[in-house]
């Protein structure tokens, strides 16, 4: 029997139809010739993905493109542990020393600037960085699945996810990205060699942010190399401080902006999607002296590492063939996939204590939205409540009493689970929202009975109690809050200042790609400039019918107002840094825009849109302007 993604039968001969529309995909972009936008202006394909039937290039391969790919490889699922990411340790010096401006000697090993930066950090002397840290981007051999054959992967140090960053506010950081990528013909059908690392919801200088077209490797003239990485770096500078620090309103550096779990992905302007597919994803997560790491102190949240585990989650398609990683460069809608990842490996399982654990959900995407449940197989009609204690890269200002938690791509989630007192029991982290389209979910969505979704990861309670559980924290062994310890976080700031200007933004559809008030991305141009130290409103609407979209602010947090007009619910009264947009939606934002100046981005960050025109530059300067509609 033949299937394609979406689990519905299909004839072998339509099986096979698809596999060779995808190996001619394949081919039609490995040349290096074109990419989908070529292909569109060109008039060689259409907005739902179709090649045009016409004389010449689309002609060659005599048949309109399926729009579902075929099924991947079955898979035996909760055979491998899930990976634990390796916390990535600091260097006592790099070589070249780090300067505030960029390198631009020439490396006499490849011809190019030792460094790929074109812009002087922001803060190098104000916060000068206490921990040097060195990464090296480069293809790899991987083992996903006993199931499937290795992979090549694009990965940081060999690793995808790659290594987790642990910082803790007052401890400035640089991160050397080493790009030794391999040049565009070695890149398996998908993949851009050079790269731009965005570290998400970092409070972060401009030159560091990972901005979209600020790839590398280049040359001397700026030019973009597609030859490979030859090792050029670009070292990006985490100040690690608190947001409003050199505000002129007080409170200035408020710890009730203090972040917790961000995570890290590639955001080369149109290729997005396929670098971060490829594996170019990790986390990073900071403390501070209330979210201390350690449950004897502070909040009092299970200690890292040992029961405080970040989990990154995406899901993929590989070819029923060759079992390799496919992705579909014709798919405008969104991606998605018939088999699930946990920190890189399918279907894992995880082996944990009768005690309280904190895990850190990310959602990488590309495309899918996930409504996470605690399953009992052996109880499917049992309610499993646990807590949730943050959104986005922020802890709530109380944990909420949960049976599920819905996450958007790049949106995160740390949850509070206690196993005590189930010793020897088997649980399922499992997606019960139903997702047909690349688009999003159904509006109102569509949850499946328990044991009917996806099953992403198996945990067994069954490893010793070695620790004592310590006072503080979410919840208690029966699920409920217990009153006489009842834990509070940080209070939202306050978001009542009136704004110096309301924006407008229209997000939708046209032409086949999508857009933000009806034009498409140009990284040379910026749409608007906010003045320093002010606050504005932005009023998102979605005009592009069936599709959600996560979108996703670089560098401030925003506070949701309304949602059609009416308060949001209790789990986003939150600050956050990914805002789903649901079908025919208007959503209403509060920010406060302080300390760094230069280029941001806005974007959707169901990544494929993103890659197909749906973002805009903005800056932050001294004095902007009150553009309502750029």
């Amino acid at each position: 029997m033949y299937y394609n993604v979406f689990g519905e039968k299909v004839s072998r001969a339509k099986h096979k139809e698809m596999q060779n529309a995808a190996k001619n995909r394949r081919e039609l972009i490995a040349a290096g010739l074109f990419n989908r936008r070529d292909l569109m202006k060109m008039g060689l394909l259409t907005g739902a993905g179709y090649l045009v039937a016409k004389s010449g290039l689309s002609a060659r391969f005599g048949s309109l493109i399926p729009v579902a790919q075929a099924a991947s490889p079955p898979v035996t699922p909760f055979v491998d542990p899930m990976p634990i990411m390796q916390v990535k340790q600091p260097v006592a010096s790099l070589s070249p020393t780090p300067t505030e401006c960029p390198n631009t000697a020439i490396n006499p090993a490849n011809g190019l600037p030792f460094e790929g930066r074109t812009r002087c950090h922001q803060a190098f002397s104000q916060f000068a960085p206490q921990k040097l840290y060195q990464v090296s981007q480069f293809a790899a051999q991987l083992n996903v699945s006993s199931s499937l054959p290795l992979q090549t992967m694009w990965t940081f140090d060999g690793t995808s996810p790659g290594p987790l960053y642990v910082a803790h506010y007052g401890e400035p950081a640089l991160v050397r990205n080493v790009n030794n990528l391999p040049p565009i013909g070695q890149n398996g059908g998908f993949g851009r060699p050079t790269v731009t690392t965005h570290l998400h919801n970092g409070h972060t200088p401009s030159e560091s942010d990972g901005f979209f077209a600020d790839f590398y490797p280049i040359d001397a003239q700026g030019n973009e190399v597609l030859s490979g990485g030859q090792g050029q770096f670009y070292d990006q500078h985490y100040p690690n401080v608190l947001a409003g620090f050199a505000s002129t309103d007080p409170p200035n550096g408020d710890v009730n902006e203090s972040l917790s779990t961000l995570w890290y992905h590639d955001h080369h302007v149109g290729f997005t999607a396929q670098n971060t597919y490829k594996g170019l994803v990790g986390n990073y997560i900071i403390f501070n002296q209330f979210d201390t790491g350690d449950e004897t102190t502070g909040f009092h949240l299970p200690s890292f590492p040992d029961f405080d585990i970040p989990m990154i989650f995406r899901d993929a398609v590989f070819d029923a063939d060759t079992g390799q990683l496919a992705f579909d460069l014709f798919n405008i809608d969104g991606i998605l996939g018939d088999t699930f990842l946990v920190n890189g490996v399918v279907q894992p399982f995880l082996h944990v204590q009768p005690r309280r654990y904190r895990f850190r959900w990310t959602n990488v995407g590309p495309s899918r939205f996930y409504s996470f449940f605690l399953t009992n197989p052996n109880n499917l009609s049992a309610v499993n409540k646990f807590f949730q204690i943050a959104n986005d890269g922020n802890l709530l200002p109380n944990p909420i009493n949960v049976d599920r938690v819905t996450i958007g791509v790049a949106e995160r989630c740390d949850v509070i689970i206690d196993f005590t007192g189930l010793s020897g029991q088997t649980f399922y982290i499992e997606n019960r929202l139903q997702q047909l389209l690349g688009r999003g979910p159904a509006d109102p969505p569509v949850i499946l009975p328990a044991g009917q979704g996806n099953s992403v990861l198996k945990i067994i309670v069954d490893k010793q109690n070695t620790r004592v559980l310590s006072a503080g924290g979410a919840g208690s062994s029966d699920g409920s809050t217990d009153p006489k310890n009842n834990p509070k976080y940080y209070p939202l700031p306050d978001a009542t200042a009136q704004p110096v200007v309301t924006r407008h933004f229209e997000w939708d559809r046209l032409n086949g790609q999508w857009s933000i008030n009806g034009r498409f991305v140009d990284p040379s141009e910026t749409r608007f400039t906010i003045t320093q130290n002010t606050v504005e409103h932005w009023v998102m609407t979605n005009l592009s019918g069936d599709w959600q979209h996560p979108l996703h602010i670089h560098l401030e947090e925003h506070q949701i107002l309304s949602r059609n007009g009416a308060p949001p619910p209790n789990f986003e009264f939150s600050r956050k840094d990914v805002m789903r947009i649901h079908q025919n939606e208007t959503v209403k934002l509060f920010f406060r825009f302080r300390d760094w100046t230069g280029r941001y981005p806005v974007h959707c960050h169901n990544v494929v849109h993103e890659d197909n025109a749906m973002m805009m530059r903005w800056e932050i300067q001294p004095t902007g302007d009150k553009n309502r509609t750029p």
